[in-house]
C-alpha cells in the first residue's frame, strides 16, 4: 500500500496522491484546493491503479488492488472491476504463500463489502488456480424464487453485505465471516446428491471447508469453529419444529449465537424474509430459559419427583 502511516511519528504519508481520491469517494468532498473529478467509483479506482508501484512483489500489485478496492470503493461495478483486471493481466503471477494467502483472506472479510475485491481475484484467475473450493461457487445456479440474488457465488457475497460491525466498529468478525463465505461451499459437491437438490451440503461444505483452511494455515480452533458453522448453518431454520433431542447439544453450544447470525445473514440475502429466524430465536430463547430452570427440563416440562405443593408454599 503507497498510502500509509508512520507508526513513530503518526504522520501519514501520500506520496501517489491517493488521498483526495478517498476523501471525495468517502463523501464526495474536496480537499483543500486539490481538484478531484466528478467520476464514477469505478473511474476512480481505475485511475487510482495506475499510482500502485508496478515494481511490487510477485501479486503484490493483485493482492493491494484487492484489498482497496473492498476497503474504499464498494459500489465498484462490473465494468471498474473489469478495467482493473486488464490493467492487471500483464503482472506476474509466482505463486504466493500461504501466509499471503491466509493475510489477504483476512483483510478481505474485514470489509463491510468484500466482494469488489473477492470479483477482482476471481477475475484475474487468482481465485480458481488457489481457492478453487470458491471458484466452482460461480458454476452452480440457486432457484430464483428464494435466491433472486442469483448462483451462489453471489449469494455468499450478498450474504457478506448483511454481516454487522463488531462493537467500537473495529471491523467483522472473523469466525461469522468466514462460516459465512464457506457455509454453501458442499453444493456443488451435492448438486444431484440421493436425487435431491443440495442434500447433506452443509455436511460436505463441513469437510470442505475444513481442508480448506488447513491449508491457509488456520489455527486448529479457527477451524473446527468453522466447521461446526458450516456443518450446522441449516439447523436453525428447522428449530422450531425439531424435538429438543436432536438440537439439545446443538443450542448448547456457546457458538449457538453466532450460528443463529449467520442464519440471519444468510435469510436477509434472499426473498424468504426475516419470519423464520424470528421464530427460530424465540425457541432458541426459550431453550435457555428452560435450561436455567432447575425445576424444568430444557423442553420446559416439569421435572418429575418435584411435590407441587411446594410451590404454592
Amino acid at each position: 500500500m503507497e498510502f500509509y502511516q508512520d507508526c513513530k511519528t503518526g504522520r501519514f504519508y501520500d506520496p501517489n496522491g491517493i488521498y483526495p481520491y478517498l476523501r471525495y469517494l468517502r463523501d464526495g468532498t474536496r480537499y483543500g484546493d486539490d481538484a478531484v473529478p466528478d467520476v464514477s467509483a469505478s473511474d476512480v479506482s481505475v485511475q487510482w491503479l495506475g499510482t500502485i508501484n508496478a515494481n511490487a512483489a510477485p501479486y503484490r500489485l493483485l493482492f493491494d488492488a484487492a484489498i482497496t478496492l473492498a476497503r474504499y470503493f464498494p459500489q465498484t461495478g462490473v465494468k471498474g472491476i473489469n478495467a482493473l483486471a486488464t490493467r492487471l493481466a500483464g503482472t506476474d503471477k509466482t505463486a504466493p504463500g500461504t501466509e499471503e494467502q491466509r493475510l489477504l483472506l483476512t483483510e478481505l472479510l474485514n470489509a463491510a463489502n468484500p466482494a469488489p475485491g473477492f470479483e477482482l481475484l476471481k477475475r484475474c484467475g487468482f481465485i480458481a488456480s488457489y481457492w478453487p473450493e470458491l471458484a466452482v461457487l460461480d458454476d452452480v445456479d440457486h432457484s430464483k424464487e428464494f435466491h433472486p440474488e442469483g448462483n451462489v457465488w453471489k449469494h455468499t457475497m450478498e450474504a457478506l453485505r448483511y454481516r454487522k460491525p463488531r462493537a467500537g466498529g473495529s471491523g467483522f468478525d472473523p469466525l461469522l465471516s468466514l462460516g459465512l463465505l464457506l457455509h454453501d461451499v458442499g453444493k456443488p459437491l451435492s448438486y444431484s446428491a440421493g436425487g435431491r437438490r443440495f442434500d447433506g451440503h452443509a455436511e460436505l461444505g463441513s469437510s470442505q471447508s475444513r481442508r480448506f483452511l488447513e491449508r491457509l494455515g488456520f489455527s486448529a480452533q479457527m477451524v473446527r469453529d468453522v466447521c461446526y458453522l458450516v456443518r450446522n448453518h441449516m439447523l436453525p431454520a428447522a428449530l422450531p419444529r425439531l424435538p429438543l433431542i436432536r438440537t439439545g447439544e446443538i443450542m448448547s453450544s456457546p457458538l449457538f449465537p453466532l450460528l443463529m447470525e449467520l442464519y440471519r445473514c444468510d435469510e436477509s440475502s434472499s426473498f424468504k424474509g426475516l419470519d423464520g429466524y424470528y421464530q427460530s430465536s424465540a425457541a432458541y430463547k426459550s431453550f435457555l430459559k428452560h435450561s436455567r430452570n432447575p425445576y424444568r427440563s430444557a423442553d420446559g416440562k416439569i421435572l418429575g419427583g418435584i411435590n407441587t405443593f411446594q410451590f404454592c408454599i
